[in-house]
């Protein structure tokens, strides 16, 4: 028994309630790859900071090695230069040395200095860099966590979206092809917009315009296909 237009209708708004679904679905699928490659871009700029902490630490150490060296080469220079006093046999030679040698602890100083601060320098970069691994362990498995949920809300919407294929699929052949071309062609219009809309008040729902009250009328009997004369959408009457 062929189904009246209400019934009709009915299940156009079934369709379109289950297309929807879908789009939503295949819209959430889409997007898999890019929340993925974002939690592993997050991941990846959180261990360079740590090679970047890394580097700097590097550096530390080798100008700590350089202000080491200087500090040794000075302290031979001090003591070739205390050796010479002895075989000194003037004031000014002796004078003159003896400035080379306040020279050298000068010096020295200067570089106890920059090596107290590098090593204030190195023992901070080791402490942020031990915290640094610690979070990106904690991270590492949290952004496992997540996308292990991802993909597996993935593959549930994959199990869903063919299941709604297959009702779809059902639903379209209850469907007249004619009403169903019409049905089509004004979704193709309209793109992800709803190709059925229904009219509360004698408002279109689906471009917020007043119907005619004439056509309102005609609404209200369900008997036989109506359209927006606005939008041209498919239009039923929906009891408050």
């Amino acid at each position: 028994m062929k189904n009246n237009m209400n019934e009709q209708i009915e299940i156009l708004i079934k369709l379109q309630k289950i297309e929807t679904e879908a789009v939503g679905l295949k819209s959430a699928q889409k997007d898999v790859s890019k929340k993925l490659e974002i939690l592993d871009d997050s991941l990846n700029d959180f261990k360079q900071s740590i090679k970047d902490q890394e580097s700097t630490l590097d550096v530390l150490k080798k100008k700590y090695r350089d202000y080491e060296s200087n500090a040794q080469m000075n302290l031979d220079r001090k003591k070739n230069t205390k050796e010479k006093l002895r075989a000194v046999k003037t004031n000014r030679e002796y004078q003159s040395l003896l400035k080379e040698i306040e020279d050298a602890k000068a010096k020295n100083s200067d570089i106890e200095d920059e090596m107290i601060e590098c090593l204030d320098g190195m023992e901070d970069a080791e402490k942020s860099i031990t915290k640094k691994k610690d979070e990106y362990t904690q991270l590492k498995n949290q952004i496992a966590n997540e996308k292990e949920n991802i993909k597996q809300n993935a593959e549930e919407s994959r199990i869903k979206l063919e299941k709604l294929d297959a009702e779809m699929d059902v639903v379209s052949r209850e469907i007249d092809p004619v009403l169903l071309k019409k049905y089509l062609t004004i979704k193709d219009e309209y793109k992800r917009g709803l190709a059925v809309v229904p009219v509360q008040n004698a408002i279109c729902r689906g471009c917020n315009v007043n119907l005619p009250p004439q056509l309102y009328n005609e609404l209200h009997r369900c008997d036989e296909l109506r359209f927006c004369p606005n939008c041209q959408r498919i239009i039923y009457w929906k009891q408050q």
